[in-house]
């Protein structure tokens, strides 16, 4: 006769922060935490997700967004941002509201639920949107150089290239040519990454997967002895790097075909 199993598949989803904590502690001997001890892991465990989005290592984060173009009006001096050929994904509505409220010009049409986008992946100018004949055409994205590079940044047509910026508050895609009548009744698709989000109240679960739950555990310890047990920081960071690096291993886009490109130096 078999066990019974739960059936369950919610640890991670059940695993709240003050659990997370306490685990960490555990690690480095410490029991009983309480207070300042942990404030501090909390605060830490914020900052562990920031060092991760550094590692690019937040692919549950990858999400897609249309938006819909913009007439380019670049000439009038009253022209929208989106007239311009910009458009902007604030890091939090109390960001866009602030921007609305600073200048008539603040972007509205992409940003509507789309808050703590980091980087720009992929925009696609897409065209048929929501029929069975939809067509996507990759727009080349290109560094802020060629773009300033860029004689007439006015010119209208279908557009092909992109450049982004990224700010404290935000992040811009512009794109050019600036749309013409034609294109603006179409869409740019894009593939953004988000950052992960703030760890909140002690009671919350993480922005993260089962698969970051182990690392997770071990970076928080690793900061933490830091602070309260540094004779075992060496100890944590070696666990912490290797869970890590299994957490990233299994995590991402695995593809069946792999192109690894060759160099060349002519004359050596």
């Amino acid at each position: 006769m078999s066990n019974t199993t739960s059936g369950s598949y919610q640890f991670d989803q059940d695993f709240s922060i003050d659990e997370i904590i306490q685990d960490a502690y555990e690690r480095i001997g410490l029991v009983g935490t309480a207070g300042h001890q942990l404030k501090t892991a909390r605060r830490s465990l914020n900052i562990l997700f920031q060092e991760w989005g550094n590692r690019g290592a937040h692919f549950w984060e990858v999400g897609n967004t249309n938006i819909n173009l913009i007439v380019g009006s670049s000439t009038d001096v009253n022209a929208t941002d989106e007239g311009a050929g910009t458009y902007t994904f604030y890091r939090n509505s109390v960001d866009s509201a602030a921007a609305a409220a600073a200048s008539p010009q603040a972007t509205t049409v992409p940003t509507t639920n789309v808050y703590g986008i980091t980087d720009i992946l992929n925009v696609n100018y897409r065209q048929n949107y929501n029929t069975t004949n939809q067509s996507d055409t990759g727009l080349t994205k290109v560094a802020r150089d060629a773009y300033a590079a860029t004689a007439n940044k006015a010119s209208l047509g279908t557009p092909s290239q992109f450049w982004i910026q990224r700010f404290i508050d935000k992040v811009t895609v512009t794109i050019y040519p600036l749309p013409n009548s034609t294109a603006a009744s179409n869409y740019l698709n894009i593939y953004y990454v988000k950052r992960i989000q703030d760890v909140g109240a002690y009671s919350n679960a993480t922005d993260t997967p089962y698969r970051f739950v182990p690392c997770m555990i071990s970076g928080l310890a690793y900061y933490l002895s830091m602070k309260f047990a540094p004779q075992r920081t060496q100890e944590m960071k070696l666990l912490y790097e290797d869970e890590f690096a299994r957490a990233l291993s299994e995590d991402g886009s695995p593809a069946s075909t792999f192109i690894t490109p060759k160099a060349y130096y002519p004359g050596v």
